[in-house]
């Protein structure tokens, strides 16, 4: 699916099997039914931060987009668990390139990249054997809770037809995935305004200087975000687009390559 301005307006094609179904998806895809108005409300915006209405009024067209994909956004999110984001896009990357398929078109149409891959399907993600995913750098936890989500495919899938609240709650009940992974998918597959990353390695910290001028843990970050419930996301959204860079010393988390082992 390609997606070009034309002034105002965005202009959508699609083509290759699954065309129609993207093309169906498409508005949700860009945020067309994400609807700021109660966040925009004068009196709602009267009890934001400075910083947060700031750049609400510099990214008036910010919109949450609801890819509606359980599957696709639960792969990368599990990989993410625990380990850096370089490490996880370097391991969902390897896997990708090599077990992914070249998108419709990809080498033959010029506005397609040549390179373009499609994620695996879920057949394709449950037949890769486990030392393929220890040598993308996906440790046996991880890729353990993959197939796990696997086992449930088309059940996982249906949860994109519930509110994020029941579908978050419902994703919780697979061992291996938790608050965070929830919290990330719901972001995703279903736009959802509200739900924030507990267990985040930078999230807490970030919000905690930027509302409270100090460092938190995620039960602090809740209670800062609690005024805003049901848009504690936009909120967050709106913080990191404020430009707003928390203090930068203290520990990093290591990069671990075992890949080797």
């Amino acid at each position: 699916m390609g997606v070009t301005t034309h002034g105002a307006e965005l202009h959508v094609r699609a083509w290759g099997p699954g065309a129609e179904d993207a093309l169906a998806g498409a508005a949700a895809l860009l945020g067309r039914h994400d609807d700021w108005s109660a966040f925009d409300s004068p009196t709602f915006a009267a009890t934001l931060p400075s910083r947060v209405k700031e750049a609400r009024r510099r990214n008036p067209a910010v919109r949450l987009p609801s890819t509606g994909r359980m599957i696709d956004a639960l792969v990368p999110a599990i990989l993410e668990q625990k380990v850096t984001a370089l490490e996880a896009r370097r391991g969902y990357s390897t896997l990708l390139r090599k077990f992914g398929s070249a998108a419709p078109g990809a080498g033959i149409d010029p506005n397609v990249p040549a390179d373009l891959r499609v994620a695996p399907t879920p057949e394709q993600w449950a037949a890769i054997p486990s030392w393929e995913w220890h040598q993308a750098g996906v440790g046996p936890q991880r890729s353990a809770t993959v197939q796990r989500v696997l086992r449930s495919a088309s059940g996982v899938e249906r949860l994109s037809q519930l509110p994020a609240d029941e579908a978050g709650i419902k994703l919780q009940s697979i061992p291996g995935i938790g608050q965070w992974t929830a919290a990330e998918v719901t972001q995703r597959t279903h736009g959802s305004p509200d739900h924030v990353a507990v267990g985040d390695y930078h999230l807490a910290a970030y919000v905690g200087w930027a509302l409270a001028g100090k460092p938190v843990d995620d039960a602090t970050m809740l209670e800062l975000l609690e005024p805003w419930r049901g848009h504690r996301q936009r909120v967050v959204r709106m913080l990191q687009l404020s430009g707003f860079r928390k203090p930068t010393f203290g520990p990093r988390m290591s990069i671990q390559d075992h890949r080797g082992h």
